[in-house]
């Protein structure tokens, strides 16, 4: 596949610059559902008079749907995209992206989408579908699923479907609840992934912060054994990641104690657990939930984030070494990869 692109790009560029144009058109229109021209020429850069002698000849195609409404993909449009998607990514670069990735942090698999999630929603959008189908691709019958909250993990719980290819898949929160929006918690976030894969969830209502007395106190209660018991047996752990100093003020951290965690280099957080740029772990915040003891010993974990801004946060904690997959954007990768 490579080497043909290599000839074509030779031979024909042209034709490789309408393949890549008319491929960006057809994924963003997908991506947004119902795609208004101004709003889609608008994400696109491109003028409407442009994106209207496009979209008119994807329509005498047959891969989108134009009406008063706007327009969408049609079902012969998402076909041809995800037959296109092996293509698309050598094309694009990604792949040689992904390998680089791979190879630099010892990886399973990296999935790298077009795009910064920092600027662009819709690249936001590509990370939460590309994040929910490595999730379908690694859960198994009768697993248990732990998934952290954050605004990527519930982007990624609307791209998961009934389609799901497995059964009696139980989702639960990693850890307490932050407070903040209640659509970005781990709770809801899981919620949304059982209903949407008929499957099973357990909720953790508790704060993810705790002291040690609240911590002792709250584990004596039976509901809460029983979820945590849960937890600490998934097969499957799902996160995001942040960065540091943004991550310790949503959590309501102490001034005194951010500033101990700048001054110990923290860049990176993920599960409550803050690291410097070479992947040490600087500090663990005490809460009901995960232990790094059971993220060493889970068989999967997968890590979901992009933008620039955090490229530097998600190389970190690839470095502390317990990742298996990771999916991120191109944005984040060039950071990554240029440390």
């Amino acid at each position: 596949m490579r080497e043909i692109l290599n000839i074509q790009q030779q031979l024909v560029p042209d034709l490789t610059d309408v393949l890549k144009k008319r491929y960006t058109i057809l994924r963003h229109i997908q991506l947004m559902g119902v795609a208004g021209r101004r709003s889609l020429a608008a994400a696109l850069g491109l003028t409407e008079r442009v994106l209207r002698s496009e979209t008119d000849f994807l329509k005498a195609q047959g891969l989108v749907e134009i009406d008063s409404s706007g327009m969408r993909i049609s079902p012969s449009g998402r076909e041809l995209l995800d037959a296109m998607e092996p293509a698309a990514r050598e094309l694009f670069g990604l792949s040689e992206m992904e390998e680089a990735l791979r190879k630099k942090f010892g990886l399973k698999s990296v999935t790298v989408v077009p795009g910064d999630s920092d600027s662009s929603p819709l690249a936001k959008k590509e990370l939460g579908r590309a994040g929910a189908a490595v999730i379908r691709r690694v859960v198994r019958d009768n697993d248990i699923v732990a998934v952290a909250g954050g605004s990527t993990m519930a982007e990624t719980a609307e791209w998961l479907s009934a389609s799901f290819p497995v059964k009696n898949v139980t989702f639960v929160p990693a850890r307490g609840g932050l407070n903040e929006s209640v659509e970005l918690q781990a709770n809801t976030i899981v919620s949304t992934m059982a209903k949407r894969t008929n499957g099973l969830y357990q909720l953790l209502h508790v704060p993810d912060n705790l002291g040690e007395e609240a911590y002792q106190s709250l584990m004596q209660e039976p509901g809460i054994r029983e979820v945590v018991a849960s937890i600490r047996k998934a097969r499957v752990i799902v996160h995001g990641i942040g960065d540091a100093e943004r991550m310790a003020r949503r959590r309501k951290m102490e001034p005194r104690a951010i500033e101990a965690l700048k001054e110990a280099g923290a860049v990176a957080e993920a599960f409550g657990f803050y690291f410097d740029k070479s992947g040490r772990m600087v500090y663990r915040m005490p809460t009901i939930g995960l232990r790094l003891e059971d993220i060493e010993r889970t068989e999967t974990v997968i890590a979901i984030a992009g933008g620039r801004s955090k490229g530097e946060a998600i190389a970190a904690v690839m470095l502390f070494g317990h990742e298996d997959m990771l999916v991120t954007d191109e944005a984040a990768a060039r950071v990554m990869l240029g440390l």
